[in-house]
């Protein structure tokens, strides 16, 4: 008999972060008497990268003779990353242990607006426990006035520690060090009294069906085997930084030219990536006014770094096109000027990578002071309105992510006309759009409007065989490298967009929601719904999607008593037929059988165990 537990979270603090390698899981299995297994058996693998595992494996005995294995997830990023497994984990598990670090409010906030939810509808009766890990440093104190409930500290409260609990229906434990006391008796004693109370589930249940199996002593009924294993469909990396960050180097599309003060050429960019990362640039291309910003600070920044240049004497506006030419912007300031190749790359990959932007500026300028001032300038750059300015040091952004994950900037210009250089036309309908984030996302749109083609010289472009609400999904994937499909149908309709314009990673993220659908319907809903299983796995061959067209097979394979009383099952190909037929569950040997088992059991007029 074996016990799973699923430990989620990293109790470490992301700030005061030193070198111990034990946790609150390799503590306790260290420190627990009931727990048996030396230091080198402990340890059983780690799934990932060797510096950021996705989860680390323990095994040990538990009471004796219960094997214990837990997994211990210190990345929420699996998630994300790998959902399938994550649902396993969680499927699996006879407890979860949720941790977290008082002294790490941002995280805490993060994984219960983005992770807990997904955990909640995960969980089966299963007991949860939340283990606050840490003494609070620097907690100010709350809010005296009765009607206020906020924290404004930035340690997690107890309060919202318990509040999470109840969410959650679980157990809430304040561990204020990992010591024998905390880890032995208090963690250990909660964790032990539900080890205890999942044996006794299980030793229940086995009896249960040692009863059930000592009722007849007959004929034994036939044994039903297990379906064949579904084909594992894994998801294609996301390439969104490299796309938008080769833009930077590509020179297409650019709409903008940097000038240093002397009026010579630095470098060019693209108004749609720089407004999304700063509120800066939008007041000087005037996406925003002054009244809406309302941030002094940000608009005396822009005032003393950037001035636009229209004037028509201005050397080389003679060469520049005649249609649409880059808007000239000139960089009053020397030293932010000597470093602005610099500073595009920094914002163009994501705006998180301070530690590498300060070792390029500090290759460029010897002076310290000069160097403080220029990232200080660009701390300035990338300020949120109305907030104090919260990029403390490198050295802690330097491991959080990049802009665009957190603030999906690009989608504030979606569907907008703002800084639009392209306009769609579908369905009688118009939909802008900017070339530089097409071309940087999508290869096939780069063709379009770089080649020989007309809508390379055109603004308003007709898109055919495409409804505006999947174009619409299609524009929100290339501008946020995610997307939310209504439904199985709609994603379809998304998955053969993406195909025509060569979006693999598009077709994946639409091929894995359409098999999570499917497979979290019970069969009472698959019997009864009303899509067409077999007209999905022709579209999916016919757009070249194998890896769903297989899947489809072996579903409609597991299915087959479902599926096989359907009308539509008749429009299989001979091919297809002989693979579901080979495949089928349960197998036509198991029927037969389950027949004759049927006819001994009439026949003796004795209560069959199975039907």
């Amino acid at each position: 008999m074996s016990i799973h537990i699923v430990a989620l979270g990293n109790e470490g603090d992301a700030f005061h972060q030193d070198s111990r390698p034990s946790g609150l899981i390799r503590a306790y299995l260290g420190r627990s008497p009931l727990v048996s297994g030396d230091e080198s058996s402990l340890l059983l693998s780690a799934s990932g990268a060797a510096a950021r595992p996705v989860f680390t494996e323990y095994q040990a005995s538990a009471f004796g003779n219960v094997k214990l294995v837990v997994h211990d997830c210190p990345v929420w990023d699996i998630f994300d990353s790998d959902w399938y497994t994550s649902r396993n984990l969680i499927g699996g598990a006879d407890i979860i242990v949720i941790k977290y670090n008082v002294n790490d409010k941002f995280s805490f906030h993060e994984v219960k607006d983005n992770y807990i939810p997904v955990i909640k509808r995960a969980l089966n009766s299963v007991p949860v426990i939340i283990a606050a890990v840490g003494t609070r440093q620097n907690e100010e104190l709350p809010c005296t006035c009765p009607l206020c409930t906020s924290d404004r500290g930035s340690c997690v409260s107890t309060t919202e520690g318990i509040q999470l609990a109840k969410e959650l229906g679980a157990t809430y434990l304040e561990l204020h060090s990992l010591d024998d006391f905390y880890i032995g008796k208090y963690f250990g004693g909660v964790l032990e009294y539900f080890m205890i109370q999942a044996l006794n589930q299980k030793t229940s249940e086995k009896m249960k069906r040692r009863k059930m199996s000592n009722s007849f002593h007959g004929i034994r009924p036939p044994q039903l085997e297990q379906p064949e294993k579904m084909p594992v469909l894994k998801a294609e990396a996301s390439h969104y930084n490299a796309d938008l960050n080769n833009l930077l180097f590509c020179c297409q599309c650019v709409d903008v030219v940097f000038y240093s003060p002397d009026l010579k050429e630095v470098a060019e960019a693209h108004k749609i990536v720089l407004c999304a990362v700063s509120h800066v640039f939008m007041l000087l291309f005037s996406v925003k006014s002054p009244a809406d910003i309302q941030d002094s600070s940000i608009i005396q920044t822009t005032q003393d770094l950037f001035t636009i240049n229209r004037d028509p004497a201005f050397p080389g506006a003679s060469q520049e096109s005649p249609g649409n030419p880059p808007l000239r912007v000139i960089v009053k300031d020397a030293f932010f000027c000597s470093c602005l190749s610099d500073i595009l790359r920094f914002i163009y990959s994501g705006a998180f990578q301070w530690e590498e932007l300060e070792d390029d500026i500090r290759k460029k300028l010897k002076d310290s002071g000069d160097v403080s001032n220029v990232i200080e300038k660009v701390k300035c750059i990338l300020k949120t309105p109305g907030k104090f300015n919260c990029l403390r040091n490198c050295k802690t952004y330097q491991a959080r992510k990049p802009l665009w994950f957190y603030n999906t900037s690009l989608k504030f210009f979606l569907n907008k006309p703002m800084l639009a250089d392209v306009v769609f036309e579908i369905q009688g309908t118009t939909v802008p759009a900017h070339r530089a984030i097409l071309v940087a996302r999508c290869e096939v749109m780069a063709a379009m409007f770089n080649g020989n083609y007309m809508e390379a010289k055109s603004v308003l472009i007709p898109v055919y065989g495409v409804s505006k609400e999947t174009f619409l999904s299609f524009l929100e994937y290339l501008y946020t490298d995610s997307c939310c499909p209504a439904g199985i149908f709609q994603a379809m309709c998304l998955l053969i967009c993406a195909e025509m314009y060569q979006v693999s990673r598009l077709q994946h993220i639409c091929e894995l929601f359409i098999i999570t659908q499917l497979q979290s319907m019970p069969s009472r809903e698959l019997a009864s719904m009303n899509l067409d299983i077999v007209d999905l796995l022709k579209k999916a061959k016919f757009h070249h999607s194998d890896c769903l067209s297989t899947w489809l097979l072996h579903f409609i394979a597991t299915n087959y008593l479902i599926f096989s009383q359907k009308p539509e099952f008749q429009d299989l190909s001979v091919e297809e037929r002989s693979f579901v037929e080979k495949h089928r569950w349960p197998s036509t040997v198991y029927l037969k059988q389950l027949a004759e088992y049927r006819k001994y059991i009439h026949s003796r007029k004795c209560r069959c165990l199975v039907m």
